[in-house]
């Protein structure tokens, strides 16, 4: 080979050296709902290509066979209709269409990250141990981990044991996020003032890469963690540790840990206020600030009247200002609404189990629609029962 021909080589070659340090996360999944997503995209991909790949063979075909030196093609000026192919180009397509629409249906449906897990892999029934419950909060720019069944928490540092459900409950801080796990199970929004749900589960032991894949801001490509997936032997272990810290998150240091930050390094919390991930959902951690649920359930019962045009506090907390956040154009100074509900009250209302822990698995077979009844409020009660809880505040306020 001439040494032009060598160094062209070599160049068009060049490319798949940076594509050798890939990882194929999405198409070597460690858990059962990423293998999963896994099939239903690499069958969607199949059925596509029965398609794509005639298609491409025969207009590189036509184009040859009937290129204007090849004066042994057959010309048919005249030509116009064939039956026969025209039942093949309508039905095939049609048959994929339909193929491709009775799968993905199902596969939205069976792996909705709502529904909680029927099984734990293609080999082991689910069996009655309990889910691990995963409070998650996306902040700029890292990610806070909540264990709320064992009291601990970790930044930018999850730990699960395999084989084991894991039930992941998320919101954000400031704006909308994504929370990637490739391996584990597919990817869910994270959104202020509200709360999503992601069922997963690890079935080989590993570290494996988690990720933020929605921009966020400057600190965004930092938004990476470890999910590092181990027996159940070594997570106790990852436990004790966590429990020997000597950081305390109550709600003072979550402010703080709040501010925007880059590159965080893990961290770990020995310690959790129990109602802390309630009042990020809420966006009340700051001292003194209502409750979404609180003002929701003032509302209904149709506002605070006149005590409302005074139930107003100083802002001396503004995270948006944090960020880079324009001044209010009319150089008002920021205020806060403050909360009516008593103390006791709030930690009824926050204390509350989350309506997702009492979810059965649902059956499977038949398959009908995702099977799932409607959710409650946040705090596991029914929305009348969760909107009564500030009742007597409102009539309190309503004598001011």
């Amino acid at each position: 080979m001439r040494p032009n021909g060598l160094l062209k080589s070599c160049i068009l070659l060049l490319p798949l050296m940076f594509l050798s340090a890939c990882k194929a996360e999405v198409l070597a999944p460690s858990g059962d709902v990423a293998a999963q997503q896994r099939d239903l995209l690499v069958m969607s991909t199949l059925l596509m290509l029965i398609i794509i790949i005639p298609v491409m063979v025969l207009t590189v075909w036509f184009a040859w066979r009937y290129r204007e030196s090849n004066r042994a093609a057959v010309y048919r000026p005249n030509w116009d209709h064939s039956a026969k192919l025209e039942l093949i180009i309508w039905a095939v397509p049609l048959l994929i269409v339909v193929s491709l629409g009775a799968l993905t249906w199902a596969g939205t449906h069976l792996l909705d990250p709502y529904r909680p897990l029927a099984r734990v892999s293609s080999e082991k029934p689910l069996d009655a141990q309990e889910p691990l419950q995963v409070q998650v909060v996306a902040l700029d720019w890292k990610w806070l981990f909540i264990y709320p069944q064992y009291g601990v928490a970790a930044v930018n540092e999850l730990a699960v044991p395999v084989d084991r459900p894991v039930q992941f409950t998320l919101t954000s801080s400031s704006v909308m996020n994504a929370f990637y796990i490739p391996a584990m199970a597919g990817m869910i929004y994270a959104m202020p003032g509200m709360q999503t749900t992601l069922h997963g589960v690890f079935n080989t032991e590993g570290t494996y890469q988690g990720l933020a894949s929605h921009y966020s801001g400057a600190g965004f490509s930092g938004m990476r963690f470890k999910a590092n997936a181990t027996d159940a032997a070594a997570f106790d272990k990852w436990v004790a540790d966590a429990r020997a810290a000597t950081k305390t998150l109550d709600r003072p240091a979550y402010l703080e840990l709040e501010k925007p930050s880059e590159n965080v390094k893990p961290e770990r919390f020995a310690t959790v206020d129990p109602e802390l991930f309630p009042r990020v959902v809420n966006m009340c951690v700051e001292p003194g600030k209502i409750c979404m649920a609180e003002m929701m359930a003032i509302d209904k019962q149709g506002g605070a009247g006149l005590a409302g045009t005074i139930n107003v506090s100083q802002l001396t907390y503004d995270k948006h200002a944090r960020r880079g956040t324009r001044e209010p154009v009319f150089g008002w100074d920021p205020f806060q609404v403050t909360g009516f509900c008593s103390t006791e009250e709030l930690e009824r209302m926050l204390g509350a189990q989350p309506a997702s822990a009492t979810i059965a698995p649902v059956d499977q077979t038949p398959l009908r629609g995702h099977g799932l009844t409607q959710p409650g409020s946040l705090f596991g009660r029914s929305a009348d029962q969760a909107l009564t809880l500030a009742v007597p505040s409102v009539g309190t306020a309503s004598k001011l």
